[in-house]
């Protein structure tokens, strides 16, 4: 097979007009020739980290997305998965990968569980890391979130990054407003990427001291505006990724839309297109081609340099989309789960305050859309019956995480910023351990909506009075096996319904996900309580009474 037009050489970072032969899905000659086409013909893009999982759709079906957009590969931590069913799921996630043309780079999760200040379903050691690493489809010890483990050189942490460095596994970082001398400390231990940065100067200075930086634009957390300088300033140390992307998001775009928009910004355009494709393959040793004789034939063409629209993706000589026709069905995933949470009351979510005085300052999460990092507010409260309840008009809401994996009592705490008038969201995406989260306006929607998640065993749901929304997740109550298309709707109606219930987020389930994230400051809900994330320990949800 041939195809011809501009071709984009990232290696040696010039654009020709020419030639590619594919034969047997290896490019077999590259030649420089007058040809017709005025497309441009350009390596496929790689997105540099993302937990599959986090889209809500398996392996096999976040493919048919993902190559719509030109993506021929992904670097894909398993640790959602992981967290919930340990070695079976992240086999489960390989085995699923298999059944998509584009090729899924996984790393062995190094933080299972995340902390121990939560519940989680499984727990990986060295034994089980090293196990992963030696497989031949395990590419890279997937990001060290415990970096105060690395900072205190905890004996089971180092041990996890020894042994990546003795097989010859790149480690990838998460080490969100490291700085200074801790920073390097971080990075010495042979940490080589980061993609928590959130701050320009905190990413241009763990790149001057030897990291690569991810440049993360997901559904939730976006940090392209303040970072997207990093590209020009250090083109051989950028990476582009998603982390966490939501179908609806996916539906729309991928790396492409992150590649137009950093062009948009005034962007050296050879040294986006590194950053989507040569750095990456490079950094991490992936078997995806780059337009060289020899290599894999991935690629995509798109209509030009500017709004990169994808027309066709080929991976291994292979077209695997083509604009205009439709994208092929593929049979439902097996699915698996362990899931035993148990029903709530209204009553098991108040929050008691018998105290004499007449109020109290309460701690408060707030949320900033497109952050993953939120702040500890402290508001004063008069209880109402000797307890503390959601305030609508202040915009402070119950929150509320409960233990999937046993009988337990649920933790509540109050959270600000998230604007829904009326109802409950509930959700069983809740990084890390995936333990059901929930907001809501009143306790009665609150337990409804649990309850929900508690019978479809994982998934999101809604609720207002008689009024209830619901998208099922069988797969480790974090994802499902139906089409991927229809998903993404199913979840944009949710996200519409949010929109009229009052929430201000641009993606409101993905915001709530991180309200259990204990590894991102400044303050969270794990299902054993109010955690202060730079302190790491537990915290008291009344700060003081008066």
């Amino acid at each position: 097979m041939k195809i011809s037009g501009n071709i984009v050489d990232v290696v040696a970072g010039r654009v020709f007009r020419g030639s590619i032969d594919m034969r047997d899905g290896i490019i077999f000659r590259v030649q420089e020739e007058e040809c017709e086409g005025d497309n441009f013909i350009i390596p496929g893009f790689v997105d540099a980290h993302v937990h599959v999982e986090s889209s809500m759709l398996v392996p096999s079906q976040f493919g048919r997305l993902a190559l719509s957009h030109g993506t021929v590969a992904t670097v894909s931590d398993p640790h959602e998965i992981a967290n919930v069913l340990g070695m079976e799921g992240v086999h489960y996630m390989i085995d699923d990968a298999k059944r998509t043309p584009l090729k899924i780079y996984f790393g062995a999760p190094s933080c299972v569980p995340a902390t121990r200040f939560e519940t989680a379903g499984a727990e990986l050691g060295v034994d089980d890391v090293r196990s992963l690493l030696e497989m031949p489809g395990i590419h890279y010890l997937a990001e060290m979130m415990n970096f105060p483990g690395v900072l205190n050189h905890d004996p089971e942490v180092m041990a996890k990054i020894r042994v990546a460095h003795e097989l010859g596994k790149v480690v990838d970082g998460h080490a969100p407003g490291l700085r200074d001398e801790a920073a390097i400390r971080y990075i010495n231990a042979g940490i080589s990427t980061d993609h928590e940065c959130v701050e320009y100067e905190e990413a241009r200075h763990k790149a001057l001291h030897g990291m690569k930086i991810l440049i993360r634009e997901g559904s939730a957390a976006k940090n392209f505006e303040a970072l997207y300088p990093l590209v020009d300033e250090f083109p051989d140390k950028v990476m582009f990724c998603t982390d966490d992307s939501h179908p609806n998001s996916l539906i729309k775009g991928h790396i492409n839309r992150i590649v137009a928009r950093a062009v948009r910004k005034g962007c050296e355009p050879m040294n986006v297109l590194r950053a989507a494709t040569l750095n990456p393959v490079k950094h991490y040793s992936l078997k995806v081609g780059l337009l060289q004789a020899g290599d894999s034939a991935d690629c995509c063409i798109v209509n030009n340099l500017e709004d990169f629209e994808v027309l066709q993706t080929y991976i291994d000589g292979r077209s695997v989309f083509e604009r205009g026709m439709a994208i092929e069905e593929i049979a439902p995933a097996p699915i698996i789960n362990h899931f035993n949470a148990s029903r709530v009351n209204p009553e098991n979510l108040r929050i008691p305050f018998a105290g004499s005085n007449l109020s109290a300052r309460v701690r408060v999460i707030a949320v900033e859309d497109g952050q993953l990092i939120t702040k500890e507010e402290i508001h004063d409260f008069i209880p109402v019956q000797n307890r503390l309840d959601s305030d609508v008009s202040r915009d402070i809401l119950k929150l509320v995480v409960l233990n999937r994996y046993r009988p337990a009592e649920p933790a509540v705490a109050l959270i600000r910023n998230f604007g829904l008038k009326k109802g409950a969201l509930a959700s069983c995406v809740a990084h890390d351990s995936h333990n059901i989260i929930a907001v809501g306006t009143n306790d009665e929607d609150l337990a409804c909506a649990i309850n929900r998640i508690v019978e479809n065993k994982g998934g999101l749901a809604m609720v207002a009075g008689n009024e209830m929304y619901d998208i099922p997740l069988p797969v480790a109550g974090i994802m499902t096996n139906a089409d991927a298309f229809e998903t993404a709707k199913k979840y944009e109606a949710l996200l519409v319904k949010c929109k009229e219930w009052g929430v201000h987020l641009y993606d409101p389930f993905m915001t709530l996900s991180f309200c259990a994230l204990l590894v991102i400051p400044e303050i969270k809900l794990s299902d054993l309580g109010l955690f202060d994330g730079k302190k790491f320990e537990f915290i008291p949800l009344v700060h003081q009474s008066i």
